[in-house]
C-alpha cells in the first residue's frame, strides 16, 4: 500500500510521477499495489507498507552467519553522501545517474543470483550504514565479523565529497552507536572510514556465503548485471570486538 505526504504547494503532476515510479517498481518486484493513504504535509514523504508471506524455510535472517563463510556486498556504498551533495546540486551527471541507478536495482535480483546457494545469513544496507547492520549481523550469530576495507566497492564521486565534509548527520549517528564495537587492524584512510558509517538509501545486501559456493553467487550477480560487488569479509570466531577492520 502506498504512503504518501504531499504538500499543497507543489503540482499534482509531481505527485503523479513519484507515485507512478512507485507503482512500475512495485510491479517490477512481482507484487500488487493494493491502494494506500494520503496525507497533506509541510515535506513531501512516499513510502509503500508490504504485507507478504514466504515459506519458513526461505528465510534468510541475519542472525545465523557461519564461522569461515565470506560476505558479499552486492552494491556500492556512499548513497548518504551522494544523496547530500545531489541536494547541494554538487554532483555531476554521471554521478548523479549512478547513484539513481543504484537505489532502483531492486534487490530482488541479488537474491535471485544466490538462489539454490549455501547461503547462512543476510541483511541490507540501509539506514545504520554498511558498519552498522554488518555489526547487526555478527551481534546475533553471536560472531566477529573481519572487513577489508580496500575491497568495498564506492560509488564514485563519494570519497571526494566525504573528503570535502559533505557527509549526512546520520553518519555521526552511526559512529557514535559502534563506539566500543569496532578494532582497526591498521590504519585506514579516516574518509573511507566514514563512508562505512554512511547510512544508505536503498542499499545493497550483504550476504554470508560459503567459500565453496562463493564464486558461483559472483557469476550470478554478474548475470543479472549487478555491478560493482564484492568479497568483502569473513565471518570469524566471536572475539573481543564485534568487527575488525584492516
Amino acid at each position: 500500500m502506498n504512503i504518501v505526504c504531499f504538500p499543497s504547494c507543489l503540482s499534482i503532476e509531481t505527485m503523479q510521477a513519484i507515485l507512478k515510479g512507485g507503482a512500475d517498481k512495485v510491479k517490477e518486484a512481482g507484487a500488487i499495489l493494493a491502494g494506500g493513504h494520503s496525507v497533506e504535509d509541510n515535506e513531501p514523504k512516499y513510502g509503500l507498507s508490504v504485507t507478504g508471506v514466504v515459506h519458513p524455510n526461505n528465510v534468510l535472517a541475519n542472525g545465523s552467519a557461519k564461522v569461515g563463510d565470506l560476505l558479499i556486498l552486492t552494491k556500492p556504498i556512499g548513497l548518504g553522501i551522494l544523496n547530500t551533495a545531489i541536494k547541494a546540486d554538487l554532483t555531476t551527471k554521471l554521478q548523479y545517474e549512478e547513484a539513481v541507478k543504484t537505489m532502483i536495482t531492486l534487490n530482488k535480483y541479488a537474491k535471485k543470483a544466490i538462489e539454490g546457494l549455501r547461503v547462512s545469513a543476510c541483511t541490507d544496507i540501509t539506514g545504520f550504514g554498511f558498519l552498522g547492520h554488518a555489526y547487526e549481523m555478527a551481534k546475533a550469530s553471536n560472531v566477529s565479523i573481519e572487513i577489508d576495507s580496500s575491497r568495498i566497492p564506492i560509488l564514485e564521486g563519494a570519497i571526494e565529497f566525504a573528503s570535502m565534509g559533505i557527509i549526512p548527520a546520520g553518519m555521526y549517528g552511526n559512529r557514535k552507536y559502534l563506539e566500543g564495537k569496532i578494532s582497526y587492524r591498521n590504519k585506514i584512510e579516516a574518509v573511507i572510514d566514514d563512508i562505512m558509517f554512511d547510512p544508505q538509501t536503498s542499499g545493497g545486501l550483504l550476504l554470508a556465503v560459503d567459500p565453496q559456493d562463493v564464486d558461483n553467487a559472483l557469476k550470478g550477480l554478474a548475470n543479472y548485471s549487478l555491478n560493482p560487488y564484492a568479497v568483502v569479509g569473513e565471518i570469524i570466531e566471536k572475539d573481543k570486538y564485534s568487527i575488525y577492520i584492516k
